[in-house]
């Protein structure tokens, strides 16, 4: 007697958002992605058939748009592709680390341990070295040699 066991069941894309569905996720096509969201945050995720699907990163919904955490040293904010910032707060950052741990729970894919220790910053922006590299000094092997020849006396 041979004993085989079941192959598992892959879930389809279709599958994964209903599951989203029945956790409390809104679920929306965009343009070929879908748009996910609960809890004030949003993330884009693509995929098709039985494949993993592949999620973008997660931010806070600001008006119509996803706003990504970006770091400006002085202060943590979340800016939209329109370029819309609004400051990041801590209820912000609570509802964002819940929301990507459910996301990752609702799609069946795996959580990892130093994702959960913290926030990770989509962008660093610093005051100090903003704009450094614009107007750079020439470095010596760039500099124009001078003609300097000895004096014959």
């Amino acid at each position: 007697m041979f004993f085989r066991r079941k192959n598992p069941h892959q879930l389809t894309f279709e599958e994964r958002l209903s599951i989203l569905k029945e956790s409390g996720f809104s679920v929306s096509p965009e343009g070929g992605r879908t748009r996910v969201s609960k809890l004030g945050c949003a993330a884009i995720i693509e995929g098709s058939g039985t494949n993993v699907p592949a999620v973008g990163k997660a931010g806070v919904v600001v008006g119509n748009e996803i706003g990504y955490l970006v770091s400006g040293g002085y202060q943590s904010f979340f800016e939209t592709q329109s370029g819309r910032k609004v400051a990041a707060l801590a209820e912000h950052l609570k509802a964002l680390h819940k929301f990507e741990e459910d996301l990752r729970q609702g799609l069946g894919l795996t959580r990892y341990y130093n994702t959960s220790l913290g926030t990770t910053f989509d962008k660093h922006i610093y005051d100090r070295v903003q704009g450094r590299d614009l107007k750079r000094p020439k470095k010596p092997w760039e500099a124009r040699v001078r003609d300097e020849t000895p004096a014959v006396k």
